[in-house]
C-alpha cells in the first residue's frame, strides 16, 4: 500500500527524537510512504528582496511556534506494525526529489570545523533549478544536485528521554551520510515497538565532512518502503549501517573522529565476518587492502565515519 505524508504544525518535530512520542501514521510492512519534508528555521528563510517563497507548509510550522531542541524539522514519526525491539528495518529509498525551488547553506558563530577562523553569520540563499537537476550560488559555479536526507531514525532507546537531533547515534538521525540518495537502503536497529521512523533535513547536495555545519538545505519529497527483519533471521543489528547499488556501508559516530573511524572499521570486520569465510584478522586485513573510510562529517558533535566496501570484490 501507498501512503503519503505531508509536513505540518502536527506531524512534524522541530529538533527532537523521543521514544515516548506517538506516531503520526502507522504502516504495514511493505509499504510504502511519500514524505514531503521542508527545511530551515525563521533565522535562515530568505529576506524580501531576493524574491523567493517561503513554503507554506514551511510557514505554517513557524507560526505554529513547536518546541524546538535541535536545528531539523522531522517528519514523523511512522510506526511499522509488527516491529519490535531487537529487530531491524530497513529503509528503501526509492526516489528523492526536491519539492522547493531555492535552499540555503549557513556559517554560524560557534559551530563548524572552523568555528574559530569564521565567527560571524554568513547565509547563502541558493537558487535550485529542479528541471536540470542543479543549484547555484550566487557567488559560483553550477553544480549538479545529488539529493539525499541528512537526518533519518527510529525513536531511540527509551532510557535516553529527549534527544536533539544535532547528534546521530545507534537510532540513526543526524548521520549526514551522502552515500544515501535514492536506490540505497538504511538499515536501523529496532528500540521500541513499531520502531517510530522519522526523517528531515533535506540536502540537495553536500561534500564528505559537511565542512561549514551546512549542505545545500532544502526541502525534498522521500519515497520509502519500509522492510522490516525479524531478529530471529538476522540476528540483532546494534548499529546502522547501509547499502546502496554499488557498495555495503557501515558508520561510525563518536566525538572523537579515531573512535568514530574505530567504531566503522569494527563494524565492517563484524559485517565481512559474518558475510564471508575469513577469520576477524582476515577481515582486518581484507578492510586495509579494498575498503574505503571517508569522514561523514566534522560538525555534528558526533563526528562521522563511514566505511565503503565494493560490491562484488569479496561477495
Amino acid at each position: 500500500m501507498r501512503h503519503h505524508l505531508a509536513s505540518s504544525p502536527e506531524t512534524v518535530r522541530f529538533g527532537i527524537f523521543d521514544a515516548a512520542f506517538d506516531p503520526v501514521l502507522t504502516v504495514d510492512p511493505g509499504d510504502t510512504v511519500v514524505v514531503d519534508c521542508v527545511s530551515g528555521g525563521p533565522e535562515v528563510m530568505p529576506p524580501p528582496e531576493l524574491g523567493l517563497t517561503v513554503p507554506p507548509a514551511l510557514q505554517a510550522i513557524h507560526d505554529a511556534r513547536l518546541e524546538r531542541m535541535g536545528p531539523h524539522i522531522l517528519t514523523g514519526p511512522v510506526a511499522i506494525r509488527g516491529a519490535e525491539p531487537g529487530d531491524t528495518l530497513e529503509v528503501r529509498i526509492e526516489a528523492i526529489e526536491p519539492n522547493n525551488d531555492w535552499g540555503y547553506c549557513a556559517v554560524r558563530p560557534l559551530a563548524g570545523t572552523l568555528p574559530e577562523d569564521f565567527p560571524d553569520r554568513y547565509v547563502s540563499h541558493i537558487a535550485v533549478d529542479g528541471a536540470a537537476g542543479t543549484c547555484k550560488p550566487s557567488w559560483g559555479p553550477t553544480l549538479p544536485l545529488r539529493p539525499f536526507f541528512g537526518t533519518a531514525g527510529v525513536a531511540p532507546p527509551p532510557r535516553y528521554g529527549r534527544l536533539s537531533s544535532r547528534e546521530p547515534r545507534e537510532h540513526g538521525g543526524n548521520m549526514d551520510c551522502k552515500e544515501l540518495t535514492a536506490g540505497s537502503s538504511l538499515f536501523l536497529p529496532v528500540w521500541v515497538a513499531g520502531a517510530n521512523f522519522s526523517v528531515g533535513d533535506g540536502h540537495g547536495r553536500q561534500g564528505d565532512g559537511e565542512v561549514c555545519v551546512n549542505a545545500l538545505e532544502m526541502g525534498l519529497t522521500g519515497t520509502f518502503t519500509f522492510v522490516l527483519h525479524k531478529a530471529a533471521d538476522i540476528g540483532v543489528a546494534a548499529w546502522p549501517r547501509a547499502e546502496t547499488p554499488t557498495h555495503f556501508i557501515t558508520l561510525g559516530f563518536n566525538e572523537d573522529l579515531d573512535l568514530a573511524m574505530k567504531q566503522a572499521l569494527r563494524g565492517m570486520i563484524d559485517f565481512i565476518v559474518a558475510r564471508s569465510a575469513l577469520t576477524r584478522v582476515q577481515a582486518y586485513q581484507f578492510c586495509s587492502l579494498a575498503v574505503d573510510f571517508r569522514v561523514t562529517q566534522t560538525v555534528n558533535g558526533e563526528k562521522g565515519v563511514h566505511g565503503m566496501l565494493e560490491k562484488g570484490v569479496l561477495f
